[in-house]
């Protein structure tokens, strides 16, 4: 006859034994937690890129705004500025400035003399100005000067990429295009996209008006997903 008590106690060990998590169990959670957060760290970079671009395209587009009232104002011509110097330094394509030609006491314009207009807009982090993509209407180079004068201090005297407006606020590269995207810059080197990140490229046409068009679709740009460079 069995005893009513070890049987009792035998069927709850029993079951108490199968209450828990196997080990391959417990492996296979921690192996979804870690996809899991994975994921997360990645959607959290693609979302501060995306931000950042989308910043930096409505200051910029504020920027040829004002250069173009700059132009207006003191009939004079003014350039967007965005630094080419020394791929070496921080500023290297993420550094936007507005520089108009300078007036003289007599009212005269200078053509050869320039003026900064205003303190230098630094893109965000790990955003930068796309040579590459940034076209004139018929595909060739967004034009470059080396640019000089009273206030440019040795920080800011160098070469530049430019777009430019006349007295009269035109745009005198009516249908350029205006491309930065997020990506990473090793020293001494050209930036390149993140990872997957073609999609976090932005920018704008400016018009005659100088109104400008803004897209971010890569395609709309004719970007070639296989060229991983700026």
């Amino acid at each position: 006859m069995k005893n009513p008590l070890l049987s009792k106690h035998s069927n709850y060990s029993s079951r108490n034994a199968h209450s828990g998590f196997s080990l391959i169990e417990i492996l296979v959670v921690i192996l979804i937690i870690s996809i899991l957060m994975t994921a997360g760290v990645l959607g959290l970079k693609n979302l501060a890129a995306g931000k950042g671009t989308s910043s930096a395209i409505s200051t910029c587009e504020s920027l040829f705004n004002e250069a173009r009232t700059i132009a207006i104002a003191k009939r004079c011509k003014t350039r967007v500025l965005i630094d080419i110097n020394d791929n070496n330094k921080d500023e290297y394509l993420s550094r936007v400035a507005i520089a108009h030609q300078k007036i003289n006491d007599d009212g005269t314009i200078d053509p050869n003399a320039w003026i900064l207009s205003n303190r230098a807009y630094a893109l965000p982090a790990a955003t930068y100005y796309s040579k590459e993509y940034s076209k004139l209407a018929d595909g060739s180079d967004i034009p470059e000067a080396s640019m000089s004068g009273e206030n440019f201090t040795a920080r800011y005297a160098g070469n530049y990429a430019y777009y430019e407006f006349n007295a009269e606020g035109v745009s005198l590269n009516s249908g350029a295009s205006f491309i930065i995207g997020a990506g990473i810059r090793p020293k001494g080197q050209e930036p390149r996209f993140i990872r997957d990140a073609e999609k976090d490229v932005a920018g704008f046409v400016i018009w005659r008006n100088g109104r400008t068009s803004t897209y971010r679709n890569p395609e709309h740009m004719e970007i070639d997903s296989a060229k991983k460079n700026f």
